[in-house]
Order: structure tokens, then sequence, then C-alpha cells
């Protein structure tokens, strides 16, 4: 859902906030804000409510900063991975007592409210309301803080995704599942290490892998090896995933590179030659690679390109 809050800041930010207590319930209230502390603020949220779970995708256009501090139950975990601009917490004089840049991610346990204040074009990934039975033992009082490319983190975020896009068609032993899954990364995140042989943490594995791959298809080092160490898993472990889904590790890059190569002659047929195109994605020569296309797509990359509308 989307929320836009300008100049009627009082009265947007109070049924901003009914709305919030409705969709995710009366134990995470909203702060207090103002027309002073709020002015133009736009902020963008995509939510969903897991049980007793609450994942939280937020993009604010301008900065914001609370009145007085953010409520919120006592003992309550929360997780803030951060991939854009700046959210701090402290007190009224401004003082930070936690900063969360761009790229950081933060887990804690709110012992008493704190005021919180973003830059302009904050973006964050909020997880809320995690049982504390499971994970207060593991934090020990500590707030912990670290890099939101870290394997436990990455396999989190591909997690909360996965279920983000699935959530209407989960059943309550499928939300159930997925709830258990996403405790056990935020376990694993406040360990700084996670179970790789757990069966229920295979999908967000193999998710993981893919969106990693994904982002460095041209990279010539890319390979199993590659993605299993980026993921801190063995290379057995991560065959193993993909194997649960019927495909392999290697084929899965193959096929991606192929299919990208693909999209570049359709978009842009006239930016790279064949044996160009062929070594930006890391085929062994231009032979090889028209060889591979003719035989997936039944054309060679010249015709292809030639018969693209």
């Amino acid at each position: 859902m989307d929320f836009t809050v300008s100049d009627e800041a009082a009265r947007g930010f109070d049924a901003f906030g009914r709305e919030w207590g409705a969709r995710f319930g009366a134990d995470q209230p909203m702060p207090t804000f103002s027309p002073d502390t709020v002015g133009d603020y736009r902020v963008r949220t995509h939510a969903a409510r897991m049980r007793d779970l609450t994942m939280i995708d937020m993009h604010s256009v301008l900065p914001l900063r609370t009145e007085r501090p953010a409520d919120g139950v006592d003992g309550a975990i929360q997780l803030y991975v951060v991939s854009r601009g700046v959210w701090r917490w402290g007190d009224r004089s401004g003082r930070s007592e936690h900063t969360v840049s761009a790229g950081q991610f933060l887990l804690r346990q709110l012992r008493q409210p704190k005021h919180f204040d973003t830059q302009p074009h904050t973006t964050a990934k909020i997880i809320l309301g995690m049982p504390q039975t499971a994970i207060e033992p593991l934090l020990r009082n500590r707030t912990i803080t670290g890099p939101a490319d870290s394997a436990e983190i990455r396999l989190l975020v591909a997690h909360t995704n996965m279920v983000r896009e699935t959530m209407a068609d989960l059943s309550e032993a499928g939300e159930r599942a997925a709830q258990n899954a996403l405790v056990e990364f935020v376990k694993a995140v406040a360990l700084g290490r996670f179970d790789d042989v757990e069966p229920q943490l295979t999908a967000a594995l193999t998710q993981a892998a893919k969106d990693l791959a994904n982002r460095r298809l041209a990279d010539p080092d890319l390979s199993p090896t590659m993605l299993a160490r980026e993921l801190n898993v063995s290379i057995r472990t991560l065959q193993r995933a993909f194997a649960s889904v019927g495909e392999s590790v290697a084929a899965y890059i193959w096929h991606r590179r192929l299919e990208e190569a693909r999209l570049a002659l359709t978009t842009s047929p006239n930016l790279l030659s064949i044996s160009e195109l062929a070594a930006y994605w890391q085929f062994s020569d231009g032979s090889h690679f028209i060889r591979t296309f003719k035989k997936t797509y039944g054309l060679t990359p010249a015709e292809y390109a030639r018969s693209a509308p």
C-alpha cells in the first residue's frame, strides 16, 4: 500500500496511523508526527502481515523525524535493512545512538521508545513481531549491525521477497512454514551463521544464489564456486538446493547468459558484433555461442536479429 502526505500532515498521519494499526495490529503503533516534523513528507510502503510477523518495504521521499519517541512493545525484536539513505535512532537532542546507512542492517530488541529520523530517499526493509523466545537469547541485550550483503541478510531478503510475491496463495500450513523459515534466518543474522542443511531454507538459498548470479552475469569469475563462497555455504549445499528445483547452478548461469544475449540482439542489435556479444556474456568463442544459440532458439544470432520485429 502507498501513502502520500503533504501539508495536511496532522490529519493525514492520523489516517495513516489508523490504517497502520488496522493492517498491522495494535502491537505496532505509529509514532507521533506534527506538521513541523513532517512538512511535505511522502512515503511509499508495501507491507504484509504473516501470522505474528509484519514485513514492510518502505521508501521515504523527504526526510522524517519523530516528535515523540516511536512506541512499541517492550522486548519486541526489530530488523531494519537499509538499501538507500540513512536511518538514525537517538534522543530528542539529536544525538544518534545508532545510525544505519545504505548497505547496512540493524537487529535489536526494543527496550524503550526511541526517536528516529531518516534522510531523503531512504529505502528500507523492516521486519517486526518476531518471537522473543526464539531470538532474545541470541541477542543477549546486543544491538547487532553489519553489512546488508552478508550471506545471512542476502538469504533473509530473498525469502521475504518470495513470501511477499506468494502471500495470497499460501495455505495456513504454507504460511506457518514461511514464518518458521524467516525466524530461522533472523536467528542466523543474530548468530552470524545459519544451518545450511536445514531443508526449509533451501528455497531461499536457491533464490539468493539466482539473485546474485543475475547481478553478475557478465562477470568472468561467476561460477557455482563463487556463488557458494559469497553465500557462505559449501558447493555441495548449493548444488543440492538447486537440484531440489530440478536444475543445476551451472545450467542456470548458462541459460541466463544466453537469454540476456538474445535480448541484446532484439533491443540493441547494432551495439555489439556477434563475437563481441559472445565475449561479453562469457561464451568461449563466437562459434560456440552461435552453435549454442541455434540449438536453443532454432536460429543463429544473426538470423534471430533479422527476424526480430
